[in-house]
């Protein structure tokens, strides 16, 4: 027999905040699918639907091109002091 699940199926936010369609420009709702180091989260941890990850993942891919959102983000360098001599 199928075990039960010990947790509630996940649903989609896209089509919870009733977003039609996914720009690359706004960055700020990419991120809800993306990793902190900027991967593209699957579809079976993100609970989106198949439309709206296929948006989700054509509309990173543009940002990225468009150099809106970092293709890689290296996690080891990160401190204040490098952010501190970028804007000095």
């Amino acid at each position: 027999m199928a075990e039960r699940r010990k947790y509630g199926k996940k649903s989609c936010k896209y089509t919870e905040m009733k977003v039609d369609f996914i720009d690359y420009k706004n960055t700020e709702l990419l991120k809800i699918s993306m990793s902190e180091r900027g991967k593209i989260m699957p579809r079976r941890l993100t609970g989106n639907s198949k439309n709206a990850q296929e948006m989700v993942e054509k509309a990173i891919k543009r940002a990225r091109h468009m150099a809106l959102v970092p293709y890689v983000v290296d996690t080891q360098n990160v401190s204040d002091t490098a952010y501190a001599r970028t804007f000095l």
